[in-house]
């Protein structure tokens, strides 16, 4: 199994994930390309931070403001140079963004600094390389987030800075906060580390080195190198021929026969939210012939103490049963955005897809936006549904061909 551990030990930005992953073994032809198509052309320089050489990433771009619907056009206009599945990676990391400028402002109207072009550009850049280096999993140590305040466009804030710890806070990404004053997490880093620990691998295994990168910020401290570290590594549970990639996961369960319906899908929704891999509920007989509910949550065990505690909250129950490292099969999953006409009316749906040895093996489109859709333009959901999913089809049949031609 080839595995990509990220060791943010003196923080994380995008330019740094960026330069780790390219000295890493990313190709860097294809991340400068990505990059391109949002800037001019990306610098790629070595340099040196407290005697670890490294790889500096440097956009030179000028300052942008722009809505959530601004930065995604911006990313859809890179799409003939950035992967497919790279591409909707870095739509969900600006969307992490986007949630997290909410928590903490409320009404979000504007993306500031990681609204820039050197934000979009290093998005991309950091997406692509990791697409590159095809991993089947990824282990994220610790982040150092560094302490005291900062300056931004809302003025001083503390640090980490109020969107990075919303960020981070739905990631069940370990933090520390290190020795050193300054902001050394980024939005932009936590986003991009939240997004990639959706691949975790935990417990891993003993493995083999086989790669080693280091990504440097821009400042040059004498004492702490300024690099993010990034190492490929190879365990000795490999990915069987022709199999998928595999991962551990916790699975809480609880039974419950005093909540109702309506509660019990809040619920679900508020796991999802904090960062379950799936929940549901079953229809079960309990003692004494009561009609009741098995409510079952997928975690990775870095977030199951969390999620078990918030289960006990929102159901009201005394107790949750965990069956730990239980072992699974996964497939890399993306949400694509596909533009389907009907009725005459024009409009961009998202659509899920699984991903396999590099080609989408299923295709499904998501219920939520299409029944809106429905009822916006009077036409069964199902109806909606299935146009979508054709829709989706022949995209990804075009975008293969046009990738596999010369």
């Amino acid at each position: 199994m080839r595995v990509l551990i990220l060791d943010p030990f003196s923080g994380a930005a995008g330019d740094m994930i960026t330069g780790a992953l390219l000295d890493c073994g990313a190709d860097r032809e294809t991340v400068v390309r990505a990059m391109r198509s949002v800037v001019t052309e990306p610098t790629v320089t070595r340099v040196t931070r407290a005697g670890i050489r490294a790889l500096k990433v440097d956009t030179r771009s000028t300052p942008v403001h722009r809505t959530l619907e601004d930065v995604e056009k911006r990313i859809d206009e890179a799409a003939p140079d950035v992967p497919a599945p790279a591409l909707a990676m870095a739509h969900r990391v600006f969307r992490r963004i986007s949630v997290a400028e909410e928590e903490v402002h409320g009404h979000h109207v504007h993306f500031h600094e990681v609204g820039a072009d050197d934000a979009v550009a290093d998005i991309i850049g950091a997406c692509t390389a990791l697409h590159a280096l095809a991993v089947d999993g990824i282990q994220i140590l610790p982040v150092t987030l560094g302490h005291g305040t900062g300056t931004g466009s809302h003025g001083t804030f503390p640090i980490p800075a109020p969107a990075t710890a919303a960020i981070l806070k739905h990631s069940g990404l370990a933090t520390i906060s290190g020795i050193h004053t300054g902001e050394l997490c980024t939005p932009t880093g936590a986003a991009l580390l939240a997004e990639f620990a959706t691949k975790a691998v935990v417990d891993l295994p003993a493995y083999t080195i086989t790669a080693t990168g280091y990504g440097a910020g821009t400042r040059d401290p004498k004492h702490t190198p300024n690099v993010l570290r990034a190492m490929i590594v190879e365990t000795t549970g490999a990915v069987p021929a022709g199999g998928m990639p595999e991962d551990t996961v916790d699975i809480l369960e609880t039974n419950v026969d005093d909540v109702s319906g309506e509660v019990i899908a809040h619920a679900i929704a508020a796991f999802m939210d904090g960062g379950a891999r799936d929940a549901s509920a079953t229809p079960i007989i309990m003692k004494k012939g009561r009609p009741g509910f098995l409510i079952r949550v997928i975690s990775l065990p870095a977030t199951s103490a969390a999620l078990a505690e918030l289960m006990a909250r929102e159901l009201g129950t005394l107790g949750i049963r965990c069956i730990p490292a239980v072992h699974r099969f996964i497939a890399e999953r993306t949400i694509e955005e596909i533009e389907v006409e009907i009725v005459g009316k024009c409009k961009k749906m998202p659509v899920k897809c699984g991903w396999m040895h590099g080609s989408v093996y299923m295709l499904k489109a998501e219920f939520g936006p299409a029944r809106e859709f429905a009822a916006e333009i009077g036409v069964p959901v199902r109806d909606v549904l299935r146009a979508v999913e054709t829709a989706g089809w022949k995209y990804m049949t075009e975008q293969k061909q046009g990738a596999g031609a010369p």
